[in-house]
C-alpha cells in the first residue's frame, strides 16, 4: 500500500525560520507594533492572517494587514539567494523515496517563497506534491493542509508519517490523525512539541535520517509513549 511521508518546509528542511523573524518583526515594527522576537517565533508557521491574530488579536484593526503582510513579503525576500537546507535534508527525503515513500511538502509559504525554498532543499526529484496554506480555507493548526495533502497522494491518514518544527505542525496532524515527528531545528523546545503531539523528536533532518529504523517512519504507526527516561521513543537526547 502507499505510504505518505509529509514535510513542512519552513524549519523543518530549510534554516529559515529566524529569517522569518527578523522580517516580520521588522514589519511589525514599520507599522508601529512593538512585539518582541521571542513572541513572533512562537508564531512561526502560522499563516500570515493568522499569525497577525495570534500576535496582535483578532478585535485589532485589520486595515493594515495588507500593508504589514507586504512588508514580510519584501524584507524576507532579500534573503532568498542565501536560504540553506539543513544539513543531510534532501538525503532524507530521497531515502524514504527509495523506500516507497511519496513525499509531500505541507507548508504555509507562498508560491514565491517556496519556489526559493524549493531551490534551496535541491529535492524536486523525489518530491510528489505540494500542499500550500493557499489550497485550503483553514491553514494550521487546523488539518486542512494535512487532509489536503493526503489527498493530493491519495492515502490514509493511518498510512502517513508528518514531521514538523512547531506546535502548529504537530497540532494540524494530530487533528488529522497522522502520526507526528517533531525537529528541534526550528527552535521550538522538545517538550512543547511532545505535548502538542509529537510521537518521536530528533534534532534535525540528519537525525531523523540517523534514527529511520526506529522512527516512526518503521511503520505506519508506532506508539506515542514517553520514555521514562524523560525522551520520546526514537530521540536522541
Amino acid at each position: 500500500m502507499t505510504r505518505a511521508a509529509l514535510f513542512d518546509v519552513d524549519g523543518t528542511l530549510v534554516d529559515s525560520n529566524h529569517l522569518h523573524v527578523v522580517a516580520w518583526w521588522e514589519a511589525l515594527r514599520q507599522g508601529g507594533h512593538q512585539v518582541s522576537t521571542h513572541a513572533v517565533h512562537r508564531a512561526i508557521g502560522l499563516p500570515g492572517e493568522q499569525l497577525l491574530d495570534h500576535l496582535l488579536g483578532r478585535d485589532r484593526d485589520r486595515s493594515h494587514d495588507d500593508r504589514l503582510s507586504g512588508a514580510h513579503d519584501t524584507l524576507y525576500g532579500t534573503f532568498f539567494e542565501r536560504l540553506q537546507a539543513f544539513d543531510r535534508a534532501a538525503d532524507l527525503l530521497r531515502a524514504l523515496a527509495d523506500d516507497g515513500w511519496r513525499i509531500v511538502l505541507v507548508t504555509s509559504a507562498k508560491d514565491r517563497e517556496l519556489t526559493a525554498l524549493r531551490r534551496a532543499l535541491d529535492a524536486d526529484d523525489v518530491v510528489t506534491a505540494t500542499a500550500t496554506a493557499d489550497d485550503v480555507e483553514r491553514g494550521k493548526p487546523a488539518p486542512d493542509p494535512i487532509e489536503h495533502a493526503l489527498s493530493l497522494v491519495d492515502v490514509d491518514p493511518d498510512r502517513a508519517v508528518f514531521v514538523g518544527d512547531s506546535v502548529w505542525d504537530m497540532k494540524a496532524a494530530r487533528h488529522a490523525g497522522v502520526v507526528r515527528a517533531g525537529l528541534l531545528c526550528g527552535g521550538i523546545p522538545r517538550a512543547d512539541l511532545t505535548e502538542a503531539g509529537a510521537a518521536a523528536v530528533y534534532d534535525d533532518p540528519g537525525d531523523l535520517l540517523d534514527h529511520l529504523a526506529t522512527s516512526p517512519f518503521a511503520g505506519a504507526r508506532v506508539p506515542e509513549a514517553v520514555r521514562t527516561d524523560g525522551r520520546t521513543d526514537g530521540g536522541t537526547r
